[in-house]
């Protein structure tokens, strides 16, 4: 990930990483965060992660240790604190720089709820993303309502629960384990 070296508007270190993201979406922050994990801080390892934010809403993600982008590099970086923050700024004609490359994206509350573990926050930030991102996930796709539709229909939910049975059921008579179910 190939960022402008911006302003530094904050520099930190945090127990959770959900105050960064707090005063990025606060700050409405067009610019990144590099986030420094103890493991770097103590060890000398290389593991930095960068999240970028178009407004203070996150738009990619990328871990410098594992070179994962998107969701799966949030993952990396979810470690215990704390963390050194550094909160950069960009010019608005840098805006572009931000957007990075479709497998770096992350929907908007991806980051606080996989980095920081704070569904408020996350609901936060979907409400501040602007409509064609609010509520969808990078691919268009619905990132929780399509989910929460699911859950809901008892109905798929119960099909799948009974040919889970059946399975099980066919499986143990073929290994001799019909009686453990009784």
């Amino acid at each position: 990930m190939n960022l402008p070296r911006g302003t530094l508007v904050r520099s930190r270190v945090v127990g959770d990483p959900a105050a960064a993201l707090s005063t990025a979406l606060d700050r409405e922050l067009t610019g990144y965060a590099v986030f420094e994990p103890q493991d770097a801080l103590l060890l000398d390892a290389d593991s930095e992660g960068v999240v970028t934010f178009d407004d203070g809403v996150p738009v990619c993600a990328y871990h410098t240790g594992t070179g994962r982008g998107g969701a799966n590099a949030l993952a990396d970086l979810a470690v215990p604190g704390p963390y050194s923050v550094e909160l950069r700024e960009l010019p608005a004609d840098d805006r572009e720089a931000v957007r990075g490359e479709s497998d770096l994206r992350v929907a908007p509350g991806t980051a606080a709820d996989r980095l920081a573990g704070d569904p408020d926050l996350a609901e936060r930030t979907r409400a501040a993303a602007p409509s064609e991102r609010g509520r969808r996930d990078e691919t268009g796709g619905e990132s929780m309502d399509a989910v929460e539709a699911f859950l809901d229909d008892d109905e798929k939910i119960d099909a799948i629960r009974n040919r889970a049975r059946e399975e099980a059921r066919t499986r143990a008579e073929q290994w001799g384990l019909d009686s453990e179910l009784e």
